[in-house]
C-alpha cells in the first residue's frame, strides 16, 4: 500500500472514483479525500464511502494530503497545476491521469517556466463507456497498464511514489517518453476511438439506419461500442494530441487506399496479403504479450517442477524441424508461385518469420496444424516494412534474414527479445561488408541491425573462421543477389539444409570439398515441402529413453540429414540402444522413425568432428553424461558460450546444483557419471537448457525446480504435453518475479 498520510483525488469522474474505490478495497489505511466542481458528485461519493472528506474547492482540500490525483480533462490540467502550484508543499507530489501528454507538458512549462519536480505525468490505459462517480469500479485498474512519462525534472523519488499507488490497484506501471507515449496511444486509442465516432455517425446520417443497426452483427458492436465515449473528452484529446492523432490518420487512410485498391481491380492475392497479415499480426502479438516475451509490461516467471522418477514410454512425432521451418518460409516467399508447406513449426521463432514476410508483402495462408501456403512474390518482390522487423528469440532467422535482405532494394531493421539481442552477428556482418553491403549494428556487433539496400552485392570467396551453418547459409542467400560466383569455405561439415532446400526450389548449390558454391542471378520455382520432424526436439526423448530403466519410445518422422545427426552418433558411441526404422526420402530430406531403449551408457570423449553436427543437442547430452559410467569429455565447443545463454556455464551450475561431478573448461567440460539429486536450476531464459533439466530429473533423487522456462515456447510449443504423455510428470508453475 501506498505510504501516503492522504491521498487526494481531485475529478470523481469514473477515472478518479474507481480509482478510489480500488484503494478503499485493497486496503489503504490513511484517509481517502475527494474534490469536484458538482457538489452532488462529492454527495456520491461520500454516500458510497469511497472518500473520507470531500469538497467543492482543491484549495480545501490540498494540506490535508500528501499525494495528489488529477482526475480531470485534459485541456483544463494545465490551469489547475498553476493554480495549485503555489501551495504544493515539499513532501507533496501529483500525478494526472490525461490521455495526452506533450501538450500538456508545454502548456504547463509555459505557466510555470518549467516542469515541477512534484508533478509525475501518467496515464492509465483503463476506461468505459459509462462515467460519474456512480459508475466506479474497484477492478477497473486490475491487470491494465498505466504509463508514467517523467521528464527530465521529475523526481525519482515522486516516480516511485506513483507507481506504488498504482500497484496498489492491480496496475501494471511502465514507462514512456513523452514523445513516444503520444505517438503510440494516437495510434492503438485515439484513432480507432475517432474512427467509431465517425463510422457510426455516418451510418446514424442514412436513410436505412434502423435497418443498419438491427441487423448488425457483433463485430460491429464491439468496434462501435466506442463511440459511446464522452465526446467533449474525446474533443479534447484530438486537440490536445492533434499532430499525432494526424499522422496516424495519414498512416490508416494510406492502407485504406491500398486495400480500395485490391477490391477494385479484383487482385486476391494483394487482398489476401492485407488481410493475413492483419489478422495473424492480431493472434501473434497477442501471443507474444500474453506469454510475456514481447515487450513485456509485467515481468512473469514461469517454472517447471519436473518430479523425480517418471517412466518413458510410448509412440509420438515432435514438432517440424525449426531450421527447415525458417528456410521454408523464407525461400517459399521468394519463390515464383505457391508453395505449400507441410509440418511446419508453429513456435514462436517460426512465426515470426512468418509475420515478417507478411510486413513485406507476402501473403501467406495459416499456419493451421501445421500446414503453411506461401504466395511467393520471387526473388525481387519483397517491399519495404513499416517499421523494424521483430524476430523474437531467432539468431537462426535474423542471421538468415540479414543475406536475403542485403540483396533488396529497401532499408531494413533487424530486431528481436533481449536475449536475441545479445547475440554476436559480426559473424555475418562483416562477410556481408566483404560483398557490398551496409550493415549497422548496435555496440559489441549485436542486434539491432541495420540494412541498407541498393548496394549491389559482388560474390566472394569466403574461409569461414568456425563452422557455422547459419553463417554458410547466410552467405549463400545474398549469394542469390551478387553478382558473380560466391564460395563458403566451412573448415568442419555443418548442417546443409540450405543447400538442399535451394536445390529443391530449382536454384543449385554445387559442393567441391568443404566448399558450398552458388552463382548469383537465378530464380527460385515454388513446389511442395514437407518438414521432417525435428531431431533437436527429438534428441529430448532419444535422451530421456536411454537413461531410463524399461524404457521402449519410438519417435515417428524424424529428420535425419547427416549433417544433424551428431547426437545419434554419440549416442550410439555411449552405448544406446537405438534404431532407424523405415528410412525414406522425403522432399530432399531422409527421415526415418526411431525406437529407443534403455541401456547402460559409457562416457566417451566426443569426437570433435560430431561436435559440430550436434551443437544444439549437447546440453541434454551433457545430463546422458551425468547417466552414464565413467567420464565424459567434451572439446572445441566454444560455439556453446555464445548461444542463447553461455551453455557451457548454463549447464555447469545446473550440474553443481545436482550434484554432478564435473569440469568446465573455457571450450568444453569433462562429467562424471553417477546418482545425482535435485534443487533449483536457472536456466537463464534458454529453452534448451530448461528442457535437458526437465529429462533430468528421470534419473534425479529429488525434484527439480527450473526457472525462467518462458522460451520453450520458443523451439517446442508442445514440450510439457509430450513429456507427461510419454511418462515423466512436468508441472508449469507461474510465478510474479
Amino acid at each position: 500500500m501506498p505510504d501516503e498520510q492522504g491521498i487526494l483525488v481531485i475529478g470523481l469522474g469514473l477515472i478518479g472514483s474507481s480509482l478510489l474505490a480500488a484503494l478503499r478495497k485493497n486496503g489503504y489505511q490513511g484517509r481517502l479525500l475527494g474534490c469536484d466542481r458538482d457538489k452532488d458528485s462529492v454527495a456520491t461519493a461520500l454516500e458510497m464511502q469511497l472518500i473520507d472528506e470531500g469538497h467543492t474547492e482543491p484549495q480545501a482540500m490540498l494540506s490535508s494530503a500528501s499525494l495528489v490525483v488529477l482526475a480531470v480533462p485534459v485541456m483544463t490540467l494545465p490551469e489547475l497545476v498553476g493554480h495549485l502550484a503555489p501551495s504544493v508543499r515539499p513532501d507533496q507530489v501529483m500525478t494526472d491521469v490525461g490521455s495526452t501528454k506533450g501538450a500538456m507538458c508545454e502548456a504547463i512549462i509555459r505557466r510555470l517556466g518549467e516542469m515541477p519536480s512534484w508533478l509525475v505525468p501518467g496515464h492509465p490505459i483503463a476506461g468505459s463507456e459509462r462515467s460519474g462517480v456512480s459508475a466506479a469500479n474497484a477492478e477497473l485498474y486490475c491487470r491494465h497498464r498505466v504509463i508514467l512519462t517523467p521528464v527530465d525534472q521529475t523526481a525519482p523519488t515522486a516516480v516511485t511514489r506513483v507507481e506504488k499507488l498504482w500497484r496498489a490497484c492491480g496496475a501494471e506501471v511502465e514507462t514512456l517518453s513523452v514523445e513516444h507515449h503520444d505517438a503510440v496511444l494516437a495510434r492503438t486509442s485515439h484513432l480507432p476511438h475517432l474512427l467509431a465516432f465517425s463510422l457510426v455517425d455516418g451510418l446514424a446520417r442514412r436513410d436505412e439506419r434502423l435497418e443498419i443497426f438491427r441487423y448488425a452483427a457483433g463485430g460491429f458492436r464491439d468496434f462501435t461500442r466506442i463511440a459511446g465515449s464522452d465526446p467533449v473528452m474525446w474533443r479534447d484529446i484530438y486537440l490536445a494530441n492533434r499532430d499525432a492523432v494526424l499522422a496516424a490518420l495519414n498512416e490508416f487512410e494510406s492502407g485504406v487506399k491500398q486495400l480500395r485498391q485490391a477490391v477494385e481491380s479484383g487482385d486476391g492475392d494483394a487482398m489476401l496479403s492485407i488481410l493475413s497479415r492483419a489478422s495473424h499480426a492480431r493472434h501473434y502479438f497477442d501471443t507474444l504479450l500474453n506469454q510475456k516475451s514481447y515487450q513485456a509490461m509485467e515481468q512473469r516467471n514461469i517454472r517447471y517442477r519436473a518430479a523425480h522418477g517418471g517412466k518413458v514410454q510410448g509412440r509420438i512425432r515432435v514438432p517440424g524441424d525449426k531450421s527447415m521451418s525458417h528456410r521454408a518460409i523464407m525461400l517459399g516467399a521468394l519463390a515464383e508461385g505457391v508453395t505449400e508447406v507441410e509440418g511446419f513449426l508453429e513456435g514462436e521463432d517460426s512465426l515470426a518469420t512468418l509475420q515478417a514476410f507478411r510486413e513485406m508483402g507476402v501473403a501467406i495462408e495459416g499456419p493451421h496444424q501445421g500446414r503453411v501456403v506461401i504466395h511467393g512474390v520471387g526473388l525481387h518482390g519483397l517491399k519495404q516494412p513499416a517499421g523494424a522487423l521483430y524476430l523474437g528469440n531467432s539468431g537462426t532467422a535474423m542471421r538468415l534474414f540479414s543475406g536475403l535482405l542485403a540483396g533488396q532494394s529497401f532499408t531494413t531493421t533487424l530486431t528481436g527479445d533481449a536475449s536475441l539481442t545479445r547475440r554476436p552477428m559480426d559473424r555475418v556482418a562483416q562477410p556481408l561488408r566483404l560483398m557490398g553491403a551496409s550493415i549497422e549494428t548496435a555496440e559489441g556487433g549485436r542486434p539491432p541491425l541495420s540494412i541498407h539496400g541498393k548496394q549491389g552485392l559482388r560474390g566472394i570467396d569466403y574461409d569461414m573462421p568456425m563452422a557455422s551453418a547459419q553463417v554458410k547459409s547466410c552467405l549463400l542467400l545474398a549469394g542469390m543477389y551478387a553478382e558473380g560466383t560466391t564460395r563458403v569455405r566451412e573448415p568442419a561439415t555443418t548442417r546443409d539444409h540450405t543447400e538442399r532446400m535451394l536445390t529443391g526450389f530449382g536454384y543449385p548449390v554445387r559442393r567441391e570439398g568443404d566448399q558450398a558454391i552458388i552463382e548469383g542471378g537465378g530464380r527460385l520455382t515454388a513446389g511442395p515441402i514437407d518438414v521432417p520432424a525435428d531431431i533437436s526436439s527429438a534428441a529430448f526423448f532419444l535422451v530421456a529413453a536411454a537413461i531410463t530403466p524399461e524404457a521402449d519410445l519410438v519417435l515417428e518422422h524424424v529428420g535425419i540429414n547427416p549433417t544433424r545427426i551428431g547426437v545419434i552418433n554419440i549416442l550410439r558411441q555411449m552405448g544406446a540402444n537405438l534404431e532407424l526404422l523405415d528410412q525414406r526420402e522425403v522432399g530432399g530430406e531422409p527421415v526415418a522413425d526411431i525406437r529407443v531403449r534403455h541401456s547402460r551408457l559409457k562416457g566417451i570423449d566426443i569426437p570433435v568432428d560430431q561436435v559440430p553436427l550436434a551443437i544444439d543437442e549437447l546440453p541434454v547430452l551433457f545430463i546422458a553424461a551425468a547417466n552414464a559410467e565413467g567420464v565424459t569429455r567434451l572439446r572445441e565447443a566454444s560455439e556453446l558460450r555464445v548461444k542463447e545463454s553461455d551453455r557451457l556455464q548454463a549447464m555447469a551450475d545446473g550440474l553443481t546444483v545436482l550434484g554432478v561431478e564435473h569440469t568446465l573448461y573455457e571450450d568444453g567440460i569433462d562429467i562424471t557419471g553417477g546418482h545425482y539429486g535435485g534443487g533449483r536450476v536457472d536456466s537463464l531464459g534458454d529453452h534448451r537448457i530448461a528442457m535437458a533439466f526437465t529429462v533430468a530429473a528421470l534419473r534425479a533423487g529429488e525434484d527439480i525446480l527450473i526457472e525462467d522456462c518462458a522460451n520453450v515456447a520458443t523451439s517446442f510449443p508442445d514440450f510439457l504435453q509430450l513429456v507427461n504423455r510419454i511418462g515423466l510428470r512436468v508441472e508449469e508453475q507461474t510465478v510474479d518475479s
